[in-house]
């Protein structure tokens, strides 16, 4: 019976023992063919063009490729025709079709994007070589390399160089089939444009980084830039001035450079695609700075409308903005600076991303940033932490709406209304019409009062001290009737007037009343503690608090001046024995 229960576990070792021989066998065939892992074994290269001459150089990828180049522009097709693997074209074709096929590859390379010949490895196997140590992929031996990558129609095409050995010959790099199959496409659109064909020989010959005829056309080319500019910037304006005044007129007026750059980037494009092709360097400097133009350009135009709404908002809102206006609006208002911040940063990004991809800058700069990650981080953390502080907390305002444009806050005893919120600070217009600048974070990470924040009611008091002998409901009767007058006293049931003090001499009464608004509720209170103090001084001036001093057994304060009916004179206030 134990046997019989035991079976499956015998089973599972057995299929364990078996599985784990079985990957230690692969593990073992894959070190000891290690050394196919570093090239690509085949039965010959290039038949049809015979032995390579001694001027071409194929040891490492860089050599390759520098020494593919340097024998296009000795216009020694041929010879360069050696640096491309033509395994998948007959020999017959090799011969006919090889020195043609070098060239155009060499076009493409020279036009299609701007490759740097130092960058590629130096070292045979192509091995990673990370100084820093943070790469995981340091001390791999590659076996292809990529060269470059190139778009056409929709599609992306990458050129590699692979590692190819005939028997026990030294191995060499050649440009793959795959990539050679997708020359006469790529050619097709880097080639040279229809205009090459009509420049002089002796204007194709290279005078530095760039051709001759190219030192002359780029000028040319940039002033007709310019020229189309200044065209689409003027009839942006005449538009502005034909519009009716208004929101369009202004926003028209705003967007006359923006607009002008976006157009002059646009058929810059164009021309570059179907007019006329410079070489690689040119090309990727033009395309960098025409993606950041354009993107500047549709950035700013969106700021544009975004201000002009703003400022249509503002003009709408009683031009001075106060929390007397809609809750919805001022919501509305705070979204448009929100927006406003967004795009400018959504703008930044995608150019930097842009730039920094297209100059293959990723590669490089990351290595470097990993190698000194430490200090950089440091230096990041102290300098950029008040900068990014109030970019997040800026952001964190825009979705909270702890405060809304227009809001009256008060802020470290300063009564504010709200009136800008920007990236790194906020911007208040306090009552008698000072600027108060605060940086975001400090803001809020201080209390305040907002007084807008649900509704823009507010109950307000004001105090009278008085002598212990004023009539409170006198007094009350007369706050009803004066309160009721204001307009800006709402909610009459709310109005109350009652003794909330009180000491040896005298007594303070305190009026409650409900107004409008912050401001207005100011101005009432002020109007209403007028008109009590002048009640009070032309019919009871005895109701003001005086400082009693008793310098006899008789209050002075009452002022009681009868003559004495025996003497007819004015009775003493002196006691006996003192004197005044």
């Amino acid at each position: 019976m134990k046997a019989k229960r035991a079976w499956p576990v015998w089973l599972v070792l057995i299929v364990t023992l078996t599985f784990s021989s079985l990957c230690t066998a692969q593990t073992q065939e894959e070190e000891g063919g290690g050394e196919n892992r570093q090239w690509f074994s085949v039965d010959s290269i290039n038949a049809g063009l015979g032995e390579a001459p001694e001027e071409v150089s194929r040891v490492t990828p860089r050599e390759a490729v520098r020494s593919f180049l340097n024998l296009n522009d000795q216009e020694e097709y041929e010879a360069a025709a050696h640096v491309l693997n033509l395994a998948e074209f007959s020999e017959q074709e090799q011969r006919e079709q090889g020195a043609e096929l070098a060239r155009q590859m060499a076009e493409v390379l020279k036009r299609g994007e701007w490759l740097s010949v130092s960058d590629l490895p130096g070292r045979e196997d192509a091995m990673i070589v990370d100084a820093s140590g943070q790469s995981p992929r340091a001390g791999e031996v590659r076996r292809s390399v990529e060269l470059a990558s190139l778009s056409t129609r929709g599609e992306t095409y990458a050129i590699r160089l692979g590692r190819y050995r005939v028997g026990e010959e030294e191995p060499v790099w050649l440009i793959m089939p795959i990539s050679v199959t997708y020359i006469p496409l790529l050619y097709e659109r880097f080639g040279p444009s229809m205009l090459e064909e009509y420049i002089p020989e002796r204007f194709q010959g290279s005078f530095g980084l760039l051709k001759i005829w190219e030192w002359i056309a780029i000028p040319v080319f940039l002033l007709l830039n310019v020229f189309v500019g200044w065209l689409v910037c003027r009839f942006i304006g005449l538009l502005a001035k034909w519009l009716p005044s208004g929101g369009i007129s202004i926003f028209a007026d705003q967007i006359g450079v923006p607009m002008a750059l976006v157009v002059v980037s646009l058929v810059t494009q164009t021309l570059l695609d179907y007019v006329v092709s410079f070489s690689a360097v040119a090309t990727t400097t033009f395309r960098v700075v025409l993606i950041s133009i354009l993107a500047w350009g549709i950035g700013t135009i969106a700021l544009r409308l975004v201000d002009t709404l703003m400022l249509g908002m503002t003009r709408r809102l009683v031009g001075a903005i106060d929390d007397t206006d809609s809750k919805d609006d001022r919501k509305f208002l705070t979204t448009l600076y929100a927006l406003r911040r967004i795009i400018i940063l959504i703008t930044v990004t995608v150019v930097t991303v842009y730039i920094l991809g297209k100059i293959q800058l990723f590669e490089t700069l990351g290595m470097s940033l990993l190698a000194s990650a430490s200090v950089l981080a440091v230096l990041v953390g102290v300098a950029g932490q008040a900068v990014l502080g109030n970019i997040v907390s800026s952001f964190q305002l825009s979705l909270a709406k702890p405060i809304r444009i227009g809001d009256l806050v008060i802020f470290e005893g300063e009564w504010c209304y709200v009136e800008g919120i920007f990236y790194t600070f906020i911007r208040l217009r306090v009552w008698d019409d000072r600027r108060l600048i605060v940086p975001v974070t400090y803001f809020v990470t201080r209390p305040f009062d907002n007084l807008s924040v649900k509704g823009i009611k507010m109950y307000r008091s004001l105090t009278l001290t008085l002598h212990l002998s004023a009539d409170i409901e006198v007094l009350r009767e007369k706050f009803l009737e004066v309160a009721k007058e204001e307009d800006d006293i709402i909610e009459h049931h709310k109005l109350l007037c009652y003794v909330t003090e009180q000491s040896g001499t005298a007594q303070t009464v305190t009026c409650y009343l409900m107004t409008t608004d912050p401001m207005s509720g100011w101005t009432a209170e002020m109007h209403v503690r007028e008109k009590l103090l002048a009640f009070i001084r032309d019919h009871h001036p005895d109701w003001w608090p005086r400082e009693v001093v008793v310098i006899s057994h008789q209050d002075i304060a009452r002022s009681v001046k009868t003559k004495d009916k025996r003497s007819g004179e004015a009775p003493s206030d002196e006691a006996p024995g003192e004197k005044s």
